[in-house]
């Protein structure tokens, strides 16, 4: 791996969500939909999909730290999903939905902890986060078809009414943090 770039490990719901906005940020190299933190070797979508591998779907998000920060990477993270429903995101119910920090380390992990405590005290949302930071474990590639998905797939109805809300919000919302290609 480049030592220029730093890795954030994501779960918000869907892995196709996280991957649609961060592939849109400058500084952002790579994004990969995948699975982690679970107990079962390279789980499959189904098998995860089932939830009795114990794996969230996420996204590793490839930056350049001297570009965008970790930090400013967890604030997106918490604009675009609601941190405060537990095993559920819209549509999508179950464990391997959960919101979840995979911290790669120390540093990492301070700013995740500290970032859900102003965002608490400052009751954005009208309950308390329910987001887990936990240290980040083997993170298993998704099937070659749910990279990039929203790109390939976005006249898809889950991306048409699920997805494409959230980009435009980011198009909107967060222009500033757009690669100039975009």
């Amino acid at each position: 791996m480049d030592e220029d770039v730093s890795i954030a490990t994501l779960a918000a719901g869907c892995f196709w969500c996280i991957e649609a906005v961060y592939e849109l940020i400058e500084g952002v190299s790579k994004v990969v939909s995948g699975y982690t933190g679970g107990h079962t070797d390279n789980p499959s979508y189904e098998e995860v999909c089932f939830g009795d591998t114990g794996h969230a779907e996420a996204a590793e998000i490839h930056f350049d730290p001297s570009v965008i920060s970790y930090r400013t990477i967890l604030e997106i993270f918490f604009s675009y999903h609601d941190p405060t429903t537990l095993n559920k995101q819209g549509p999508d119910i179950g464990t391997q939905y959960r919101s979840a920090i995979y911290h790669h380390n120390k540093d990492q992990e301070v700013v995740a902890g500290e970032l859900i405590r102003e965002l608490d005290d400052a009751k954005i949302w009208p309950s308390k986060i329910v987001t887990e930071v936990t240290p980040a474990s083997i993170f298993y590639e998704a099937e070659s078809y749910h990279q990039s998905y929203f790109q390939n797939y976005a006249y898809q109805p889950y991306c048409q009414f699920i997805i494409a809300p959230k980009v435009i919000k980011l198009r909107e919302k967060h222009s500033h943090l757009l690669k100039s290609s975009v």
